[in-house]
């Protein structure tokens, strides 16, 4: 490697921690950061780095690493899933874009050629920052994510015959019914390559490298898939970014899928940060303040117009409000392949030297604005909603069909969509807890609801959804949402409308504990500190130590990560039968028929018998606390039972089994 690259990655990665320090310290997206160090460190203002070329092929890898991942996470059965929006919501959204930009360019008297050209450039979106922030932001398989996916891949696949229609525009002599049969020939090929490597290949293979127990080799392996595989996409005239997602796309359905995500993750990341600073290095500043006022008006015009059409097909898709707004501006900037369309343009004098300068300028702007762009969701939709919008429109061209909830009362109320939620519900459901899931996501509702269980479909920040789950009767209420901000306000309203439910709430982050306790939660779970101190846990009893020691250790640690907070955390409080830890405390349900029933205290006499104290009786929703000698047992009750596993099962014995 030459000193002149490392120099320049030296600079970049330099740069890039310094102004990420500064943007994290403000909460502003990290891929604004590298953008920025790119425009400084591009040859538009300081010129800092020198080999621009190999900082662009560097990019490129981490393109293709960062698809790779994506294609992994999605797996081939979610893309068979999302067929139709790929093909039907990725074909109107580009039809109708190209056709509309067009139409704007003719009208400001450029040829047809420019023009359409232009339209298609402005069609395509940014598969590698879309992709980026819809997986920081779980929301890959969400259903507007899964639908932003299917446009994107539909748009990536048109690479291919768009270079094959810049020929076209540049009067290159084509054949083009050959060109046209070989293009076909090659998606047929690749469809069924994807197809066998999935199902037969690559399982097998990865199997064998598996075998070794050799983790070097499991990872050149995978490397070795995924670049091969982009190689070949490549020299069929596709880009490499969307061969690297079929690799991840094969990969996805395998056991060790999860292993090789893992170790790529943190590779993915760096490389894929260049990629954006190269896109930084197009943005010519002395072009953007010479022709400020035109470059603002187009990045605005584009932002909107996309959206519009964008919207409108995830409307006509069958989204909701919500689900259409957000695919809007998911879609709203320019794709970083139109960077490399706008170059092949350029150079066979399709698109004149102003067009391309302000097309480059307008194009790295609106990537700029789209990790902000993403937080308008919210706000555009309770605007709109002020309109008395029709309901169509609101809850979609296909709506769920409403479920009828039955009347609940001191049941378990689930809010949530994440894995850790749905986890839950399929527990509570298998031990006969009454229930009701609330999930903001239709394909997942309407999948639970398929099965029978109880599920409100909305968003838990709007109270009337709360109301349809009966939060306001509910004993129990777990709120395990993703994003600290709607946590926050779903706990607020469970509060205001159930003053005695038992909130119990996930926090991601340590740092968010004080903040959902503030809203009202009764205990908040930092996931991620649970998980560490579990594992401590389990190895702390593996070597033998005192219950009471355990409970020490983890109590300090919680004491020591949450503060103040830590005494709120019913895990973390010691109790009494710590000191004995062959003693536990056990709830037997009365069993019809058995020995204990209809029999008084006195006339089982559990204590002589069996060495158990009856400390209370549940009896519907009446718990006796002290039940006295005369107390008789009926079906159905729940004794709590204190005292050592031997004894506890010669007393459930006796409330449990019949008489004969």
């Amino acid at each position: 490697m030459e000193l002149s690259i490392l120099k320049d990655i030296v600079i970049i990665f330099a740069l890039s921690t310094v102004v990420n320090l500064v943007f994290t310290r403000f909460k502003i997206p990290t891929v604004l950061g590298y953008l920025l160090t790119g425009i400084i460190a591009g040859p538009h203002l300081l010129s800092l780095v020198s080999e621009r070329h190999q900082i662009e092929l560097i990019a490129e890898v981490g393109v293709v690493l960062l698809l790779f991942t994506i294609g992994m996470e999605f797996s081939l059965q979610h893309l068979l899933k999302i067929r139709k929006r790929v093909f039907i919501g990725g074909l109107v959204q580009v039809t109708i874009t190209a056709g509309a930009f067009f139409i704007a360019a003719v009208l400001f008297k450029l040829s047809w050629q420019s023009s359409i050209y232009i339209g298609f450039l402005a069609a395509l979106s940014s598969s590698a920052l879309v992709l980026k922030i819809l997986q920081e932001r779980s929301e890959l398989t969400s259903n507007y994510g899964r639908t932003v996916v299917g446009i994107l891949i539909f748009q990536d696949l048109l690479l291919a015959p768009l270079l094959l229609f810049g020929n076209l525009l540049a009067n290159t002599t084509l054949n083009i019914q050959a060109e046209l049969l070989t293009l076909t020939g090659k998606v047929i090929f690749i469809i069924g390559l994807v197809y066998v490597c999935n199902k037969w290949l690559l399982p097998k293979l990865l199997h064998r490298i598996a075998l070794t127990k050799n983790q070097e080799l499991f990872m050149m392996s995978i490397f070795l898939i995924c670049f091969a595989i982009a190689l070949l996409t490549s020299r069929l005239g596709m880009s490499l970014a969307f061969g690297a997602f079929l690799a991840g796309l094969m990969l996805s359905e395998s056991e060790y899928s999860y292993n090789a995500f893992g170790n790529f993750q943190p590779i993915k990341d760096v490389f894929a940060s260049f990629f954006f600073v190269s896109i930084g290095m197009l943005l010519d500043i002395s072009f953007v303040i010479d022709n400020y006022f035109v470059v603002i008006i187009i990045v605005i015009g584009l932002l909107l117009l996309k959206s519009i059409i964008a919207a409108a097909t995830g409307f006509l898709l069958g989204h909701t409000l919500q689900g259409t707004v957000l695919i809007g501006l998911a879609l709203s900037q320019v794709g970083e392949f139109s960077f490399v369309l706008a170059k092949i343009g350029f150079d066979k004098s399709i698109l004149p030297d102003f067009i391309y300068h302000l097309f480059l300028a307008v194009a790295v702007m609106t990537m700029a604005v789209t990790p902000f762009v993403f937080y308008l969701s919210k706000p555009i939709v309770s605007l709109l909603i002020r309109f008395n919008l029709p309901k169509y429109i609101i809850d979609g061209l296909f709506p769920l069909e409403e479920m009828a909830i039955p009347d609940f009362s001191n049941h378990l109320v689930i809010i949530g969509k994440d894995a850790s939620a749905i986890k839950l519900s399929t527990m509570a459901r298998m031990n006969n807890i009454e229930h009701i899931s609330i999930i903001f996501d239709p394909a997942l509702a309407r999948e639970k609801m398929n099965n029978g269980e109880n599920v409100v479909y909305g968003d838990a920040v709007n109270e009337p959804i709360l109301k349809k789950a009966h939060t306001d009767t509910a004993e129990i209420v777990v709120v395990s949402v993703g994003s600290v901000i709607p946590a926050m306000a779903i706990i607020e309203k469970v509060r205001r409308i159930n003053k005695n439910a038992y909130i119990l709430a996930r926090g991601t982050l340590i740092q968010n504990v004080e903040m959902l306790y503030k809203a009202g939660a009764d205990q908040v779970i930092p996931e991620k500190l649970e998980i560490a101190i579990d594992l401590l846990n389990r190895i702390l009893i593996k070597k033998l130590m005192p219950q009471k020691e355990v409970n020490r250790i983890l109590t300090h640690i919680r004491n020591t990560s949450l503060g103040e907070f830590s005494q709120k955390d019913i895990v973390s409080q010691s109790s009494v039968l710590d000191e004995f830890p062959n003693i536990t405390i056990t709830a037997v349900t009365v069993e019809q028929g058995s020995q204990a029933e209809n029999l008084s205290l006195v006339e089982i006499d559990l204590r002589k018998k069996t060495g158990v104290t009856l400390l209370a009786i549940r009896r519907g929703n009446e718990i006796i606390e002290h039940p006295v000698a005369e107390t008789v047992l009926l079906r159905n009750d729940i004794a709590y039972l204190l005292g050592n596993p031997e004894q506890i099962n010669f007393a459930s014995e006796m409330l449990l089994r019949k008489t004969f």
